[in-house]
């Protein structure tokens, strides 16, 4: 069965690949119901044999601003940990290989969602950040998965400033894979489609539970406690 229309997110299938992009302007924030179609989107798409690869994205402006903030408040938090985190649990999960394309904004929520895909791609002059500390609170996906990514000192300064990053230096301390001009991301992200498609699905799924087997035990503790 098809994914039924959703309000927040745009699915488009063209198998073996399935772009799902966020749509929420003007500054894609995630918030409740976005979190549910996510769900959604992504229990279907795992049972989809014919589905191998999810690219995740945004649009011109942004990737994402992060988790609604109306969402912290005391009497939406639990509600909106417990959805968000079903959402991360679930793409670390996935069979599919994901991608993230990054413009604009990535900052909170929508940098831990790209920073949990297998690989990212971002344009140069994209900013990124955690932004959480500013508010009073802090990002607990990136308190797990970050320094595991980036190294301990630089996941600690990020998370502890806020401090925001372009694209390039997204790069350069592991946090994406390769950055581009932002009119050549699409382009990129074709060419490794491309090598993707030569691959077997199914050689791509183990290795990929392969590569996470230690990670995936490390983080799902660790996102319970934080």
């Amino acid at each position: 069965m098809p994914i039924a229309s959703t309000t927040r997110l745009n699915v488009e299938f063209s198998p073996p690949v399935v772009r799902i992009a966020l749509h929420n302007p003007p500054l894609n924030v995630i918030d409740v119901p976005m979190m549910r179609e996510m769900q959604q989107a992504l229990t279907e798409i795992e049972t989809r044999s014919d589905i191998a690869v999810i690219v995740f994205e945004g649009d011109a402006r942004a990737f994402s601003a992060g988790v609604d903030i109306k969402a912290h408040l005391p009497e939406q938090v639990h509600e909106m940990l417990t959805g968000f985190h079903l959402v991360i649990r679930a793409i670390v999960s996935l069979h599919k290989v994901t991608i993230a394309a990054v413009r604009g904004v990535c900052l909170g929520g929508g940098a831990e969602l790209a920073a949990v895909c297998d690989m990212v791609y971002t344009a140069r002059d994209a900013s990124w950040g955690f932004p959480e500390i500013k508010l009073g609170c802090y990002p607990p996906v990136a308190a797990v998965a970050l320094p595991a990514l980036i190294g301990q000192k630089r996941a600690t300064e990020m998370i502890l400033t806020g401090r925001q990053i372009s694209g390039d230096e997204a790069v350069a301390i592991g946090l994406a894979n390769r950055s581009i001009r932002d009119e050549e991301l699409d382009d990129l992200v074709r060419e490794t489609l491309a090598e993707l498609y030569e691959l077997s699905p199914a050689a791509l799924a183990h290795a990929k539970k392969a590569i996470y087997a230690w990670d995936a035990i490390h983080f799902d503790k660790g996102l319970a406690r934080a």
